[in-house]
């Protein structure tokens, strides 16, 4: 009966050192994965990578009273039909507009009202 038990605490203990090393493999692939470009060492290419987009300038904003049919349809969620709406509703006094007046569904518009600008066109003054 000693070789019985003998065994099982062998079979037992290579249970759970084979259960440790795939946990241990399982962190690792984890840590590795998320690893944050600050851990990385100098010259690494991601940590290359992760400097260039926070010095790159952010897009244009597309002023929605001017903008082409195009360049509307660069917007998520603009196609055609949308970009023909928002230049028949034109001109918008706010951004908003563009859900009120024009009936942009209202997530389209949330996707995009960062990268989006109503600008007024200003009246000269008569001169003489």
């Amino acid at each position: 009966m000693a070789k019985e038990t003998h065994k099982s605490c062998r079979a037992g203990r290579s249970v759970v050192i084979a259960t440790s090393l795939w946990l241990m493999a399982g962190t690792g692939f984890a840590a590795t994965a998320s690893t944050s470009t600050e851990a990385l060492p100098a010259g690494h290419p991601q940590q290359a990578q992760s400097s260039k987009k926070a010095t790159q300038k952010p897009a244009p904003l597309i002023d929605i009273n001017s903008a082409s049919k195009a360049q509307l349809k660069t917007l998520y969620g603009v196609g055609d039909a949308e970009a023909d709406r928002i230049i028949a509703a034109r001109p918008f006094k706010t951004k908003t507009d563009l859900v009120t007046t024009a009936g942009l569904p209202t997530g389209i518009y949330v996707a995009n009202k960062h990268k989006i600008i109503a600008i007024q066109k200003t009246k000269s003054s008569p001169k003489g």
